[in-house]
């Protein structure tokens, strides 16, 4: 991939996460960060719903092709995710906190949001 297309892909990414934080907003969520990232990787939002703190993993598809955005968070991703979450609650002394892994995938436009994601 060449640097222009991927400075492109990342500006793409940034005004979804952007619109999906106006999302949860609108849903009662507050926003707490944008791209938080530590040595093991990267969260997308990390916010707060009620007594949750909830991590937030975004992706966007522009049509089916490549399948559905929610399937696109696979189990090494997953692994990163949690491992990024458990560093963040380490770092901010937030151990007794009640926590929540969320996805929400953006498709032709359509907003799906899939909450406490990595249940089961």
């Amino acid at each position: 991939m060449k640097h222009a297309e991927k400075q492109n892909n990342r500006r793409t990414g940034t005004d979804y996460e952007q619109a999906v934080g106006y999302y949860l907003e609108q849903q009662g969520y507050v926003i707490l960060e944008y791209n938080y990232r530590c040595r093991i990787g990267e969260i997308d939002i990390i916010a707060r719903d009620g007594e949750y703190l909830v991590f937030c993993e975004v992706k966007y598809r522009q049509d089916a092709r490549k399948g559905s955005p929610l399937e696109a968070v696979g189990q090494k991703k997953k692994r990163v995710i949690y491992q990024c979450a458990s560093y963040y609650l380490t770092v901010h002394g937030l151990s007794d906190i009640p926590c929540r892994f969320d996805v929400i995938g953006i498709e032709r436009g359509r907003i799906m949001h899939i909450r406490d994601a990595f249940c089961g």
